[in-house]
């Protein structure tokens, strides 16, 4: 165990897990390299048994035992667990938060700016990341050394892609696409599913094609490049079954739904952050 190497997780829930799991998968790190802390004991237990990690019941623990810290809290937490290990934290920590909302200068506040600036880390994760699947989208504080964004594509990329964005500004916004979007697909999936058992299919039927039918279509666009309007144009025949049903979901003012979905999550984050 060297703390150079070990990259620690305050916080063992659901996504702290499949970050952890993907870690290990991806052989970045060994379970010997990686350490976590919970509040809660049965966290602790389920994610030593998942994985082999250690444990601990103290965030301060994590900090002293690692050069790599995961904020991995509810921001409703946020200060208090600042506040708690505060005192461990050196310039020699690179420290990421995913908790949604809560920006960098809330961070750096937190920990008295004892963080260097280009090692403190937002980002946004998505559930997806807990089949490697995910999508995150960071950015640092300030300029950040290229070991650094190693370590963060490493430790996002190991749980689906991860991508750095500009200005922390941005991250808002990721929030209310990326973040809250793996919702916005199951309302749709599910929606998908109950207009074709009204129109006779069996639920398991309905439910299968609903979802492989989505699955199919994100794989065409990753896999051909092509936009999202050439790809839809490729559907639609002149006078067809689809620009038919298309005509109703735009008469359902679906995009403009979908516009102040975004807009309302994103806005959410924003009121989170404080």
């Amino acid at each position: 165990m060297s703390p150079s190497r070990t990259i620690g997780f305050i916080g063992a829930g659901n996504m702290a897990r499949a970050m952890i799991g993907g870690l290990l998968r991806a052989h970045v790190r060994a379970a010997t390299d990686i350490v976590a802390s919970d509040a809660d004991a049965a966290a602790r237990e389920r994610v030593a048994a998942e994985h082999g990690i250690r444990v601990h019941a103290e965030n301060r623990a994590v900090v002293a035992e690692s050069r790599t810290v995961v904020l991995a809290v509810k921001p409703q937490v946020m200060d208090a667990v600042l506040s708690g290990v505060a005192s461990e934290i050196t310039p020699e920590h690179l420290v990421i938060s995913i908790a949604a909302g809560v920006t960098l200068a809330r961070l750096a506040g937190g920990f008295g700016e004892k963080v260097a600036e280009g090692r403190l880390v937002r980002a946004m994760p998505n559930t997806p990341a807990l089949v490697g699947e995910g999508i995150t989208a960071w950015c640092a504080r300030g300029a950040i050394s290229g070991a650094d964004a190693e370590t963060v594509a490493h430790v996002f990329g190991a749980v689906g892609r991860a991508r750095a964005v500009a200005h922390e500004g941005l991250l808002d916004a990721v929030t209310g696409l990326s973040g809250s979007g793996p919702a916005y697909v199951f309302l749709f999936l599910e929606a998908l599913s109950d207009a074709g058992v009204r129109e006779g299919l069996p639920r398991d039927l309905a439910d299968q094609l609903a979802t492989q039918t989505v699955l199919g279509a994100a794989r065409m666009v990753d896999a051909t490049g092509l936009g999202f309007a050439a790809l839809k144009s490729q559907v639609t025949s002149p006078g067809g079954t689809t620009i038919a049903g298309l005509a109703e979901l735009e008469r359902g003012a679906v995009r403009s739904a979908v516009f102040e979905a975004v807009r309302a999550a994103t806005r959410r984050s924003q009121e989170l952050g404080g």
